[in-house]
């Protein structure tokens, strides 16, 4: 009695074999000359006429022995699926994490499927954007942000005075001239938010989906183990009525 990873395994060359050789068979059932032939044989009118050799055309394949090597092909292909299919309706497993029983009995189909979906989790969590570990970071209950301290800067604004250059004299009017100063204008009083996640957080839910991943495999190996359970004869079945 073979277990059901070991038909899993025979299922996928089955599969691709079965298939090619049914491809071919298509391609022969798209060319109907090869099932066409003839057999000419010359007679003249008299003993004097001129004798000519026989033709022949052979005839390479017909339709009924293309029917029956269908038949065998796809009762193979039909007789190996049923034999998984029969025996994943058995194949159950539980997902355990950390020695508790997360989910119990899960069939090994829905465990390939959980596996899919958990290593699309785990990329989607490795690629969530992360706070800036440069600034101190809090969490504000009122907006569910994360904000930093605020930061006092000042702001400064440009201002033209002008300078004597020469003081005035009875000759001459003093001389100015416009320079440029900055000045302090005011403060900026800064807070950063954002919607970030904390790198720890980040990093333990990662830990938590990889943890289950695992899991999920582990129990998918086990479903996979168990024995095989008798099928009918799908495949002769179905060609036994159909060529009835």
């Amino acid at each position: 009695m073979a277990k059901l990873n070991q038909i899993i395994a025979v299922e996928k060359g089955i599969k691709s074999r079965v298939y090619g050789e049914i491809t071919e068979l298509h391609k022969v059932n798209q060319k109907p000359a090869l099932f066409s032939g003839f057999a000419k044989d010359y007679h003249p009118i008299d003993d004097a006429g001129e004798a000519l050799p026989p033709e022949r055309q052979r005839v390479q394949y017909r339709a009924n022995e293309i029917l029956q090597k269908l038949a065998v092909l796809s009762t193979e292909l039909m007789d190996v699926t049923a034999r998984k299919d029969w025996t994943n309706c058995q194949a159950t497993a539980d997902v355990s994490v950390d020695g508790n029983v997360l989910i119990p009995a899960v069939p090994v189909t829905y465990l390939l499927f959980l596996e899919k979906q958990l290593t699309d989790l785990r990329t989607f969590v490795g690629e969530l954007p992360l706070l800036d570990e440069a600034d101190d970071w809090s969490l504000d209950d009122n907006s569910g942000l994360q904000r930093t301290p605020e930061i006092k800067t000042h702001r400064t604004k440009k201002l033209q005075r002008p300078v004597v250059l020469y003081d005035a004299t009875p000759e001459h009017p003093a001389q100015t001239q416009l320079i440029t100063e900055d000045v302090l204008a005011g403060y900026w009083h800064q807070t950063k938010l954002s919607g970030a996640m904390p790198r720890p957080k980040q990093r333990a839910l990662a830990e938590r989906v990889e943890r289950l991943l695992q899991a999920v495999k582990q129990a998918r190996e086990a479903a996979n183990s168990v024995d095989e359970t008798a099928t009918p004869e799908i495949g002769a079945r179905v060609f036994d009525y159909l060529y009835e």
